[in-house]
């Protein structure tokens, strides 16, 4: 089996032992935008922390973890494993692949799935990880990179009390509010709940600007008189500077927003209900999505309702 490199754990482990904080060791698979800073918040908490990453350059982006080279180094190391993935697919890969968790976690590990997922496929993980011993916990999280950087996060957690209590020192690294839902996928839906009104009210005011600036009035103008209004929302404001500067640098990607809704719409469907204002925000982030603006922030769904005719 592969060993992590070099001294780091050693080096890590020195530093939280000087703290008098060492806890637990964590895992940590998915070192992207929201996992990096989530994973060097739990670091800097005093928890040992040992990161894995599909992409080797961001191994090594993290200060103050070490460095695993496979899942399976994770598994054999972590009393806990935080997974912070894309989406539905990358979870199933890491759990369920030829090379994934399922087949190499110990018995009483936990896993802290912090994904936005269905809580179909939460209950589904949970189910199978409990035949190897392992405990599971769908904890989505919410607040974005600046949440993340600043341990402010709202984490929203499905699955056994007594399983959160003894994770919630690994959660409070990185989040302001814990809250348990109940069983496990409760988490996932009390998320998917969250994306579909941020995701609307995103794409109703993007929607809303496109008409204005088709109608003649200059984006600057528009902005500073909707932020003096009874529209202005802390969830739009983020997004004033990208619509005057033209910058689609994603803070939140357009085909991130699509899987998110259609992840959603499942529970719709299961719940044969008919809920028309989210089915309008999901056609317009698959038709971004779908016209080459998928990887750029959610301001591109602007961009695109300019191109129609």
């Amino acid at each position: 089996m592969a060993r992590l490199h070099g001294d780091d754990l050693e080096r890590a482990s020195a530093i939280a032992r000087d703290r008098g904080q060492i806890s637990m060791i964590v895992g940590f698979i998915g070192l992207g935008r929201m996992g990096a800073p989530v994973a060097a918040r739990i670091a800097a908490g005093g928890h040992r922390v040992i990161g894995y990453d599909i992409a080797a350059d961001r191994r090594h982006a993290v200060p103050g973890i070490a460095v695993a080279d496979s899942l399976a180094v994770v598994a054999a190391e972590a009393e806990l494993i935080v997974t912070s993935l894309p989406g539905p697919a990358q979870v199933d890969d890491v759990i369920r692949g030829p090379d994934g968790l399922l087949h190499a976690m110990t018995s009483q590990t936990i896993l802290v799935e912090t994904s936005t997922i269905s809580p179909q496929q939460s209950q589904s993980l949970s189910s199978d990880l409990a035949s190897r011993g392992v405990f599971y916990l769908d904890a989505p999280i919410s607040g974005g990179v600046q949440g993340a950087r600043d341990g402010t996060l709202a984490a929203m957690v499905g699955g056994p009390a007594e399983i959160l209590e003894r994770a919630r020192p690994v959660l409070s690294c990185f989040t302001k509010e814990i809250f348990h839902l109940g069983p496990a996928g409760s988490g996932n839906v009390m998320k998917l709940v969250i994306q579909s009104i941020f995701l609307s009210q995103m794409a109703v005011f993007l929607e809303a600007v496109s008409m204005g600036e088709k109608s003649g009035i200059g984006i600057d103008t528009m902005l500073r008189i909707i932020a003096a209004s009874s529209a202005h929302h802390p969830t739009i404001a983020t997004r004033y500077e990208k619509l005057r500067t033209g910058n689609l640098d994603p803070m939140f990607e357009v085909g991130s927003a699509a899987k998110d809704l259609s992840i959603a719409e499942g529970i719709w469907r299961e719940l044969d209900l008919s809920l028309p204002a989210l089915a309008s925000a999901l056609s317009d982030y698959r038709g971004a999505a779908a016209a080459g603006f998928s990887q750029f922030d959610l301001v591109a769904v602007r961009d695109w309702l300019n191109r129609q005719a």
